[in-house]
């Protein structure tokens, strides 16, 4: 039995776009991807501006966030791959912005303007 190999070629990101909903990405083979922004915690506790300063990394494999130290491959979004990132890990890292949030008269939280 011969068994040939498949070559698999991952499609780079062309766009991003990130809403309340969901993470969009682009690919360059015409492919958009639309997954649950509940996927990735660090984006749902990020404000639109920081969801917006996103690079590409690793030639378009990737995308990073570095105001919230977030990546994400396609690769992984192609697999259906949420955060890996454990609660432990989010706790700590939801506690180091907690000083960055100063409370709004209605008693929700908003980012301090620096």
């Amino acid at each position: 039995m011969n068994i040939s190999a498949v070559e698999i070629i991952v499609p780079d990101v062309e766009s991003v776009s990130v809403t309340d909903e969901a993470l969009t990405v682009n690919l360059s083979d015409g492919r958009t991807l639309a997954v649950p922004l509940a996927w990735f915690p660090r984006l749902v506790h990020a404000s639109q501006k920081e969801r917006n300063n996103w690079r590409l990394i690793a030639r378009g494999q990737g995308i990073h966030w570095e105001d919230i130290d977030e990546d994400i491959s396609v690769e992984g979004l192609l697999a259906g791959r949420a955060s890996g990132e454990s609660q432990v890990s989010l706790k700590k890292w939801l506690e180091r912005r907690r000083p960055q949030m100063t409370p709004r008269r209605n008693g929700n939280p908003t980012r301090s303007r620096r």
